[in-house]
């Protein structure tokens, strides 16, 4: 079946150029030039994945990430002109999976983009179960539960979380991980891992400032801790 993209942008050069190099690839690309519009083709198709601009009219993108968060579990990938750092932890605390900003070479978009589409794919497998004290991971659902209960996580949380917990007790730096998770040769900073550490220690630890699962080894990187 083919894979659908949703590119938000205002910018009509850019999101022509984006669905043109998309196409070829062999996505079936789906187009919206304001944050009202991308959110009704969002629910009604259903995307495999979302290109999200931050400035857009109507909705911005930083509130319809947050929007379409709550309700789909669909990678999410923003595009902004924006540099600073506040920018990009935003947009990540906000449920995106990654951003890439503008000018951006396409060869390094969709890299990204066939990276984390491979990664959905991955999980389409027969029932997997990792456990890890009350954390159990079920792979094929793409699903977390802390004691019997559902723990709601983005994608790339999911990912991070299912990496460390197979690979229990080992410490990994944050290049290993941004390599491992995000599955290309990053392009940004390592601020994206700790961002998304911290985000993951607020849904699935009792105390995030005295994690038992999720831990740090001081200038070396994260590990998950092993439990009894």
């Amino acid at each position: 079946m083919q894979e659908k993209i949703l590119v938000v942008d205002d910018e009509k050069p850019i999101a022509d150029i984006l669905q043109y190099n998309l196409e070829e690839e062999g996505f079936r690309v789906l187009v919206a030039y304001d944050g009202e519009e991308a959110m009704r083709i969002a629910f009604a198709e259903r995307p495999d994945l979302i290109l999200l601009d931050i400035m857009l009219p109507y909705i911005d993108g930083f509130s319809l990430c947050r929007q379409i968060r709550n309700k789909l579990d669909v990678p999410i990938i923003m595009l902004t002109a924006k540099e600073t750092e506040v920018d990009k932890v935003l947009g990540l605390e906000l449920g995106a999976d990654d951003y890439i900003t503008k000018p951006f070479s396409m060869r390094e978009l969709l890299a990204r983009v066939k990276a984390m589409l491979r990664r959905v794919k991955m999980q389409e497998k027969p029932p997997i179960l990792l456990t890890c004290g009350e954390l159990t991971l079920d792979l094929a659902r793409v699903e977390c539960k802390k004691g019997g209960k559902v723990v709601d996580l983005t994608y790339r949380e999911f990912n991070l979380l299912a990496f460390l917990l197979n690979h229990a007790g080992f410490v990994f730096s944050r290049e290993k991980l941004l390599q491992e998770v995000w599955g290309y040769d990053y392009f940004g900073d390592e601020r994206t891992v700790d961002v998304t550490v911290r985000r993951l220690r607020e849904k699935i630890e009792d105390d995030p400032g005295n994690p038992a699962y999720l831990c740090t080894k001081r200038g070396t990187g994260y590990y998950l801790r092993r439990q009894s």
